[in-house]
């Protein structure tokens, strides 16, 4: 039986089409084209192009779901609340739990980013500048404050920052066509450089930088219409992703050799063969504006799942109160910026990443199976689609290495024997004490 949620302040519905589009986009554009696709080609060499259609594909699943879910509920929390509303306390809390983990590690991966490809580019500008777990902390406090300005303010800022990422990748594809016609020959040879478990592991990794559409779904509360809107706004959001990513790793994996692959190495490769210095400011730019769109809709993300947890007492309850001002849940806000400035400062960029993966895509194999539990009256798509997300997402989440695996297994349990304290609390503070 799913536990009551006591009534709480709502958030204002104040984010339309556009504006959701945008927060996906924000969400996804980011750590993806600019780390994923170089440490995945790293694993998988050439093959990166195939692991990037097949993250599609098991993404397009966990899309449509996310998007029948939240057409059908559309409050703040994403796959926490519809755990609770379609399948059991425990899944609830896991899926929540989840995520708080999962998108604080990729938070402080794009924090971490940010820091390196500015560092990067001041360093072209022959600047003294260093990279530093300084920088991202500052970025980090930053887009805490935009935040918390209010969904309306982050939303301008969001916009903003997503224009000058897709301007610098377009200029990126359009470079990369150019010179595939040009002096640069297709290295796709051997193609499956990694071998099939490369290229699942590299799909794993891929996946996680198109997740960004449960920003969409977290937001809920804060779209209008919701029932037309959020579907809408994730299938757009999908394709757009889908086709630059599948872009970027075609070109990457023509441009470079299969051992010249890095963090972000495609494009700083790209950029360097070209003397037009407003091009490689225009890439430098788009690195740094894609980090910081990650990470500005990480924090609206993650603040409202912690929002939802501290509505259910599942989190210290300070955490439900919302700003009347600005209309923004202020504690989670500050709580979440807490949990990734953490990981910030004691992250490595792959290790995050890779344990983000594994937590993700327990999180969305939740998503699915709550998906299949909704009444056919709620249904948009057909089952086989929730049905192929959640065995891809359990096939998926194991294809990292065991070490990430059991550390991901060990939070969980942590987690639900948290959950399981903090029911028994509130079932004993709700009986009161025995009759004298």
């Amino acid at each position: 039986m799913n536990d009551a949620k006591p009534q709480h302040a709502q958030l204002r519905r104040q984010v339309g089409l556009w504006g959701a589009v945008f927060m996906g986009l924000g969400a996804m554009i980011g750590t993806g084209v600019f780390v994923s696709i170089g440490i995945a080609a790293g694993i998988a060499g050439p093959a990166v192009i195939l692991a990037t259609l097949l993250a599609a594909g098991v993404a397009a699943c966990n899309g449509l779901s996310s998007a029948q879910l939240a057409a059908a509920h559309p409050v703040s929390g994403g796959t926490y609340e519809y755990g609770y509303k379609y399948l059991n306390p425990q899944l609830g809390f896991t899926a929540g739990w989840m995520f708080l983990l999962a998108k604080s590690a990729s938070a402080a991966t794009a924090a971490l980013g940010a820091a390196f490809y500015l560092s990067d580019f001041m360093r072209r500008l022959e600047l003294s500048w260093r990279f530093g777990h300084e920088v991202a902390v500052a970025i980090v406090i930053l887009l805490t404050i935009v935040v918390l300005l209010g969904v309306r303010r982050s939303n301008h800022v969001n916009i903003a920052i997503v224009s000058v990422t897709l301007l610098a990748l377009g200029a990126f594809i359009a470079k990369g066509v150019y010179l595939s016609f040009g002096e640069m020959k297709p290295r796709w040879s051997p193609f499956f450089t990694g071998g099939w478990s490369g290229t699942l592991h590299a799909t794993t990794l891929m996946f996680v930088a198109y997740t960004g559409y449960g920003r969409i779904a977290t937001l809920g509360e804060e779209v209008r219409e919701p029932a037309r809107t959020i579907p809408r706004a994730v299938v757009a959001t999908m394709i757009v992703t889908a086709l630059i990513y599948c872009a970027v790793a075609a070109i990457t994996a023509t441009a470079i050799d299969a051992e010249d692959f890095a963090l972000g190495g495609g494009l700083s490769f790209l950029a360097n063969m070209s003397e037009l210095t407003p091009f490689t400011t225009l890439i430098a730019a788009g690195a740094v504006t894609a980090m910081l769109g990650v990470l500005l809709n990480l924090i609206l993300g993650l603040s409202r799942v912690l929002l939802a947890m501290g509505r259910r007492a599942d989190m210290p309850t300070m955490f439900a109160k919302v700003s009347e001002r600005h209309s923004s849940p202020q504690h989670s806000i500050i709580g979440v910026s807490a949990i990734i400035l953490v990981f910030t400062l004691l992250g490595d960029i792959k290790l995050s990443w890779s344990f983000s993966a594994f937590t993700v895509l327990i999180y969305y194999s939740i998503t699915n199976l709550a998906a299949l539990r909704q009444p056919p009256e709620e249904r948009r798509y057909p089952r086989w689609i929730a049905v192929t997300g959640l065995l891809a997402c359990l096939f998926l989440a194991f294809q990292v290495d065991a070490r990430t695996w059991l550390v991901g297994l060990g939070m969980i349990l942590a987690g639900l024997g948290w959950h399981t304290l903090a029911r028994a609390k509130r079932l004993a503070e709700t009986e009161g004490p025995p009759p004298a």
